[in-house]
């Protein structure tokens, strides 16, 4: 539908479709090959078992049940969407369905990226933009909700360069992927927003006497999507949570993904970046005002926080396509012949990737990293009966899923950054009492630890404390008599 605002019907017809199909298949494999890549985040536990309360109980949560010290708490899953599909992939095909879901949507994501880029550009550079985006995306790309979102933002945003390039307003039949969005991720508030800056360029590049016009039914579309981003079940409820998220403050800093980019070392981040700096000079390319902001608003995330380089790769080409279009020239019509170089048609291909999903199913052992797995510690917790319980962040998602009530876990926005804080620093033992506080307020008698934690230390020398697991990933103490005095039992 959106193909009708191009402005160049007769070049739809020549779009080389099925090459963007086979770059989006080429990636589905690659990252089943590596699907155990996708499982390293503790939090695709916690989703899992989310989607599996919400599809117990034929509700959505309004306030925490899982945690030990948020219990009673208001809290909503804006992620709700996302959660019952992975629960519902797992429950049917085990960590090889969570697997296959999120590296099906990540394709579809790059497959579409290359279906708009190759209504644009020629083969060649379409190819190389899709190539960066996958790297650039690549260290983000794990089993959790934004991975089944990015199909839905790319085709958001293609959207609204579709209607910007073609000076006309978005469709009013974008608006469902707004809502699907606002329901599988919370980074819908990116797309409500992007609006913005295509709206000021739309209006920037008319007519003065349809400026107005066209500015009003910008406006209108962006009112529209606004309403379309709070049919959710919790309102416009979502959209507050983002900004309870980005108002964490040193909390933020302290979670890998929201830590600034690295330039310590060069990385494939650093190495796009260079590329596309220096290919930028050598062929002078130039882009519209706007763009340009965009495009440094776009890097200036990316540098911010690591976690956006994936919008950087997924959003930048397209938001300079059309330029580099104008810039590189494009040709008549461009196609690439699959069907003489595979032998087979789009159903044989489904067919296929489906038959090579199974195999690989049966012959890489899909699970989670033991870093955000540790098996052996909890079951030493459980067979204690303990259950008070002061854990290090990374584990609160995975004692959520085996049926224990964490001190903390991934849903930061819950625990706010007080909170947050308090238990980072009681962890690194910033303060010794302040550390012996939390275990006494909270009648913590079994803790859950990474090796080389200060507080690991701590709790090996006190008496009233003994060492009841230990491995290369978890270790596990017992209170073995009562908290007081502790700070008299240091040896």
């Amino acid at each position: 539908m959106v193909d009708s605002h191009l402005g160049n019907p007769g070049r739809v017809a020549a779009t080389p479709l099925p090459l963007a199909l086979v770059v989006s298949a080429g990636c589905y494999l690659l990252l089943l090959f590596v699907g155990n890549s996708l499982l390293n985040d503790g939090d695709t536990y916690l989703h899992i078992a989310l989607g599996d309360w919400m599809i117990a109980h034929h509700a959505v949560p309004h306030v925490d049940t899982f945690s030990a010290t948020m219990a009673g708490k208001p809290w909503i899953s804006s992620e709700w969407l996302a959660q019952v599909l992975f629960a519902e992939a797992y429950s049917l095909a085990g960590w090889s369905g969570v697997v296959m879901l999120s590296a099906a949507a990540i394709a579809s994501a790059l497959g579409l990226l290359t279906r708009y880029l190759l209504d644009k550009l020629p083969i060649g550079p379409a190819l190389v933009l899709s190539a960066g985006a996958f790297v650039l995306a690549s260290p983000h790309m794990l089993a959790r909700p934004h991975a089944l979102a990015l199909p839905v933002m790319v085709a958001w945003i293609a959207g609204l360069m579709r209607a910007l390039d073609g000076r006309q307003a978005p469709p009013f039949a974008l608006l469902p992927l707004m809502t699907l969005w606002a329901n599988l991720h919370g980074g819908f508030t990116f797309g409500i927003f992007f609006i913005a800056p295509m709206a000021l360029e739309a209006v920037w590049a008319a007519e003065p006497s349809k400026r107005f016009r066209i500015g009003m039914d910008w406006c209108g579309f962006a009112l529209a999507a606004i309403v379309a981003a709070c049919i959710t079940p919790y309102g416009p409820e979502s959209i507050l949570v983002t900004l309870r998220i980005l108002g964490l403050g040193e909390a933020l800093g302290l979670i890998g993904e929201w830590q600034p980019q690295s330039f310590s070392k060069l990385n494939a981040f650093v190495v796009c970046l260079w590329l596309g700096i220096g290919f930028t000079i050598y062929r002078g390319l130039t882009l519209p005002p706007i763009r340009i902001l965009v495009l440094l608003g776009l890097v200036y995330m990316a540098f911010e926080h690591a976690r956006n380089s994936e919008l950087l790769g997924l959003v930048a080409p397209l938001v300079i396509a059309a330029p580099l279009a104008s810039h590189l020239g494009r040709p008549e019509a461009e196609s690439f012949d699959w069907r003489g170089t595979l032998g087979i048609g789009p159903l044989g291909l489904i067919l296929a990737l489906g038959g090579m999903s199974l195999a690989m199913a049966h012959l890489i052992n899909y699970r989670p990293s033991s870093l955000v797995t540790p098996t052996r510690a909890v079951a030493a917790i459980k067979a204690t009966g303990k259950t008070h319980i002061f854990n290090s962040y990374d584990f609160g998602d995975y004692l959520i899923a085996a049926g224990l009530a964490p001190f903390i876990d991934g849903r930061t926005e819950l625990y706010g950054e007080a909170f947050f804080m308090r238990h980072h620093r009681a962890e690194n033992l910033y303060d010794m009492n302040a550390f012996l506080e939390v275990l006494h307020d909270n009648h913590i008698d079994v803790t859950l630890l990474r090796p080389g934690t200060p507080a690991v230390g701590l709790l090996d020398r006190l008496k009233n404390w003994k060492r009841l697991y230990g491995d290369d990933f978890a270790v596990v103490h017992e209170r073995t008599g009562p908290p007081s005095q502790e700070l008299d039992q240091l040896q």
